[in-house]
């Protein structure tokens, strides 16, 4: 996992031009309530995406399926990449971009979940956070919308974004196919709430059937 980590990040592949009116799906996996830890291969788990298009649900999917590892820093995709995979993979309509609640180029070899599932799905991603993992950057103003860059290195790799007026910030990240600049974008065109809606219907519907039987 750790070299095909450094593989994809090593790859340049062409940033991605958003289109007037994107589709933007979110995804999300759940665990069972109480658990501590990291958890361990084949915990029972619920991954759910959904797509939207202008602030409207259009398509949903709900994966029930087990986690494949624990959980290690740095190596989520190990433990959710597949479930995540497989719900936004089967989505209808097909998402122009996915938002992914991880980190993307703000990781130590600089490929976090949100750009590991990009790559595995040939689509543009997204990570979004509360806050970064190795980056750092100074808060962005007390506006909605205001937003200043996250940096490693010097080198940019998401941002700071002011969800609203006086709250905390989220940490937006570039992944798959997106730079810091228009992933910032595309997170800032959707309703400024605390959780972006594409992520929140996700996670809704996920924490929802966690606790129904898996679908035969």
């Amino acid at each position: 996992m750790v070299w095909l980590q450094t593989v994809i990040a090593d790859l340049s592949p062409q940033a991605w031009e958003p289109p007037a009116a994107p589709l933007v799906a979110g995804c999300f996996v759940c665990f069972p309530r109480g658990e501590h830890g990291p958890g361990a291969a084949g915990d029972p788990a619920v991954a759910a995406a959904a797509v939207l298009l202008d602030g409207r649900v259009v398509g949903t999917r709900i994966v029930h399926g087990a986690a494949g590892a624990a959980y290690a820093p740095g190596l989520l995709a190990l433990r959710e990449g597949a479930l995540l995979a497989s719900a936004v993979d089967s989505l209808d309509p097909r998402p122009d971009v996915v938002l992914v609640d991880a980190t993307g180029r703000d990781h130590p070899r600089r490929a976090g979940l949100a750009t590991h599932l990009g790559w595995a799905l040939e689509i543009p991603t997204i990570g979004v956070t509360h806050r970064p993992l190795l980056a750092s950057g100074a808060w962005p103003a007390g506006n909605a919308g205001a937003a200043s860059p996250l940096r490693i290195d010097g080198e940019v790799v998401g941002c700071w974004l002011r969800a609203r007026s006086g709250a905390r910030p989220l940490a937006v990240h570039a992944g798959w196919r997106t730079t810091a600049a228009i992933a910032c974008d595309i997170v800032r065109s959707l309703s400024l709430v605390r959780t972006p809606e594409p992520l929140r219907q996700a996670r809704r519907l996920a924490r929802t059937q966690r606790s129904s039987p898996a679908a035969g």
